[in-house]
């Protein structure tokens, strides 16, 4: 069933046409991913058929309800638990409904209600709370207007998946999230009932999840059945097939007009036909060639030592030690991922190493002619008020790169801003295009150790790849912070891993950490088997011991019914029946986080993704029965 049809929108900003005729319809249960460069228009047309923003031209018809997740969304209510509770007015709603179809005798549709209502569940207050902790939200007494940038997406995330759309538009959902809760999304989005139209950077995440690809190329809209590698394949196949039929019509352009040049025009209907033919060739629009940019962050500065050096790094916060006597050496070459949940540590070591904090106990250590630039998460390396010609250029017109100097017009070039950006002020930037600006700058600053937080934020593929290939090349130290995981297998050497009560860890690679971590779950589910048959029960307090003088004792309850045979050996097979589930729950885990588990045809991914969501209520059910029947044991 076709969910949304798009007709004939276009949007222009100021004298730029964003989107010139895009046509496009999104069906019932279909995950799509839409993808393009920068600016092309991705975010106006989620607006656009969130129904937040109007197009100027066309229209959108849509069945059932939507739910838009914004780059800066808007927050109701005062409170986090105010906006969340907000998200779910539709189950108050349709409890209301049953209750009035009773009152009112209509028996059919209380019937229809009642089973929406088992579907959807009849309480859902534990559900709020369960998506909040999940996504990483604030508790819900925090003050919404107090919410950092990331604290008010994860809100809005939540909302957004709280609210049971039938159509689900997010706009990169990953940006402000962990590895942890990416992964966890990309489960939870490949079971989802609804459609899902999703902008993201997260390579992974749209291999596993999209089942069509929409490029935005140009204004108007390309679909691409299959997953994001199917598209790569594809749109390359397509691209050069249309650049072969465009080679061929400037060929026969230039043959054409050289007959016009040199026969006189004259009014036999043939010679007009092919004047008119010229004219339409002429008028045809053209094809569009990939802007692509290059990015070189070598400095060519020669350093055979180690380039930074942490010895006995001590940091507490809050009362909680984020780092406990840790130790780390890099040099040249190297490229480290920083790993951990949010509010672990990651962005204080960052500061730490800017200077901008000092360690508690410890000390971190530069080598010579060590020069730090950073990219953080904020983008704080812009001047807002600034325009794009005196942000690149510090209000010079030329700019040093490499041994000479280049004019700023042209050094902006080189990173796909043609003229009409010149004099736009950097705050009329899109995320991306801001991100590409200080990508410029950290190359005209010449620095080998580089400290990226959250690089990849708002940059599209093609800026990633280019980013990728630099670090790749890069001469000095770049510590980088990034949920992608994609981006950290491709780019980095080795990461560091914060795992709790200030241990860091330094690892070859995000797949080893993450082996390391699965061993040492299994080890601790191990343990806890051996436990579980000799677990005691623990005795109760004497009910008279706690009854106020004034109040009577309780009467004495009815003996306790031991346990069957039956029930017996239910006793005892249940913790093995535990750790079957647990261990079919790391191993499905395991699968869906494996790109490859995605691409192959012949596994259903979908019924993993849907069987995993499953395990953690039938193993919470096992535990459930099990204590119950060790009290009477």
């Amino acid at each position: 069933m076709e969910l949304l049809r798009a007709r004939a929108i276009e949007k222009v900003y100021a004298d730029r046409p964003v989107l010139r005729g895009v046509d496009l319809s999104i069906g019932s249960g279909e995950r799509v991913g839409l993808v393009g460069v920068n600016g092309c228009g991705k975010s106006t047309l989620l607006k656009i058929l969130g129904g937040a923003v109007a197009p100027d031209h066309g229209d959108v018809l849509a069945k059932g309800t939507i739910a838009l997740l914004d780059q800066d969304p808007v927050l109701p209510g005062e409170t986090v638990g105010d906006a969340a509770d907000d998200a779910v007015r539709w189950h108050a709603e349709l409890l209301t409904a049953w209750e009035e179809a009773l009152t009112s005798g209509d028996q059919r549709l209380a019937d229809t209600l009642q089973q929406q209502l088992d579907e959807r569940g009849w309480d859902v207050s534990h559900t709020v709370d369960a998506m909040l902790s999940r996504v990483g939200a604030p508790p819900r007494d925090a003050r919404v207007d107090r919410l950092s940038g990331g604290e008010r997406r994860r809100v809005a995330l939540a909302r957004a998946l709280l609210g049971a759309p039938d159509l689900l538009l997010l706009d990169e959902p990953t940006n402000h999230l962990d590895a942890d809760t990416v992964e966890w999304l990309q489960t939870w989005l490949a079971g989802q009932r609804g459609a899902v139209v999703i902008v993201t950077h997260d390579r992974y995440l749209l291999e596993a999840v999209a089942t069509r690809i929409i490029e935005v190329e140009d204004g108007v809209c390309v679909s691409y059945d299959g997953s994001y590698a199917d598209y790569l394949i594809e749109r390359a196949e397509r691209r050069s097939n249309l650049e072969r039929a465009d080679d061929q019509r400037l060929s026969m352009i230039a043959r054409e007009a050289e007959w016009a040049s040199r026969s006189p025009a004259a009014r036999s209907v043939k010679q007009k036909a092919r004047l008119e033919r010229l004219a339409a060739l002429q008028s045809a629009r053209g094809f569009k060639k990939d802007p692509g940019f290059a990015l070189d962050l070598r400095t060519g500065l020669k350093h055979g030592g180690t380039v930074l050096e942490g010895h006995g790094i001590t940091k507490a916060f809050g009362g909680r030690t984020l780092m406990n006597n840790v130790d780390f050496g890099l040099v040249a070459g190297d490229r480290i991922g920083i790993l951990g949940p949010n509010g672990i540590g990651k962005t204080t070591l960052l500061r730490l190493i800017m200077g901008q904090d000092q360690p508690d106990k410890g000390a971190l250590v530069r080598g010579a002619r060590v020069r730090a630039s950073v990219l953080d998460q904020e983008r704080t390396g812009l001047d807002l008020d600034q325009t794009v010609f005196e942000a690149a250029g510090g209000g010079n017109d030329q700019v040093k790169v490499g041994d000479g100097f280049v004019h700023v017009a042209s050094f902006l070039g080189r990173f796909l801003f043609t003229r009409e950006f010149f004099t736009r002020p950097v705050r009329a930037l899109s995320g991306g295009e801001r991100a590409r600006l200080l990508l410029a700058k950290l190359l005209l600053q010449g620095s080998n150790l580089l400290l990226l937080d959250e690089p990849t934020n708002d940059l599209d593929l093609q800026t990633m790849r280019v980013l990728e290939e630099a670090l790749l090349a890069y001469d000095g130290v770049a510590i980088i912070v990034t949920h992608d995981r994609a981006f950290l297998d491709r780019v980095c050497t080795g990461v560091l891993a914060f795992e709790g009560e200030g241990k860091v860890v330094r690892y070859a690679s995000r797949l080893q950490y993450l082996s390391a971590q699965s061993a040492r779950a299994e080890a601790a589910r191990a343990e806890a088997a051996k436990a579980r048959p000799d677990a005691k029960v623990e005795p109760k307090a004497d009910a008279k011991a706690i009854q106020p003088a004034a109040v009577a004792a309780p009467k004495p309850s009815a003996p306790r019914r031991k346990l069957s045979f039956k029930e017996q050996k239910e006793f005892d097979e249940t913790p093995a029946r535990i750790d079957k589930l647990e261990a079919e729950q790391a191993e499905l885990t395991a699968r869906l986080a494996n790109p490859a588990t995605w691409r192959d045809a012949s596994v259903d991914s979908t019924g993993l993704s849907r069987r995993l969501s499953a395990l953690p209520v039938e193993i919470d059910a096992l535990w459930a029965r099990w204590t119950e029947l060790g009290e009477r044991a």
